[in-house]
């Protein structure tokens, strides 16, 4: 299984991470830790959104497009 997901920072509210992992509670220990020079200064994070998904080809078209601008809308209005 593949997951997508997004990371809402608990000190910037506002500030969203997204992201694709097979193992969405390590990659988020990884990214409170400091490992992740991009979220680091925004860290602590929680998990808001993880989605499964059985094919990865899948999994990193839904990432794609949830890194556009119509895909952040959807997650905007969606999660």
């Amino acid at each position: 299984m593949v997951y997508v997901y997004i990371l809402q920072s608990e000190q910037v509210p506002g500030r969203y991470y997204i992201g694709i992992t097979d193992d969405p509670m390590r990659r988020l220990e990884e990214h409170n830790s400091g490992k992740s020079t991009h979220t680091n200064k925004f860290k602590p994070w929680e998990i808001a959104v993880s989605i499964g998904f059985a094919d990865a080809a899948e999994a990193t078209a839904f990432e794609i497009y949830l890194k556009s601008g119509s895909g952040r809308a959807f997650a905007k209005k969606h999660f």
